[in-house]
């Protein structure tokens, strides 16, 4: 039987909003834990694969090829392969999002 891999999420922090698993050779995924408040949110930028979000707390304000879309909590967003897109936290209360990629690494092309 394999090992089971426990990854503590505060190792994988890259700035006070988003911390980043990459599953390189372990596992052919890739997930984003982010915290936003009021106005914050990752800039437009596409992948060459299709994105899955859960919008766990708050209300979101994604951007997906020029529409506008408000997300509250309890939600999930698909996001197409190659579609520009970004969010932002719409309201006061804090948004979390969780993001999958799926994809050994993070590919992205900031716009």
């Amino acid at each position: 039987m394999a090992a089971v891999t426990v990854v503590p999420i505060e190792g994988l922090r890259r700035s006070p909003t988003a911390a980043l698993f990459e599953g390189a050779d372990a596992i052919p995924v890739s997930i984003f834990v982010t915290v936003y408040e009021r106005g914050q949110g990752p800039q437009q930028h596409q992948h060459p694969y299709p994105e899955v979000f859960v919008v766990q707390t708050g209300t979101a304000r994604f951007t997906v090829a020029g529409e506008d879309h408000v997300v509250e909590a309890g939600h999930i967003v698909i996001v197409p392969e190659g579609a520009a897109h970004g969010f932002r936290s719409e309201r006061d209360d804090t948004l979390r999002v969780v993001s999958v990629h799926p994809s050994p690494t993070v590919l992205q092309t900031d716009l």
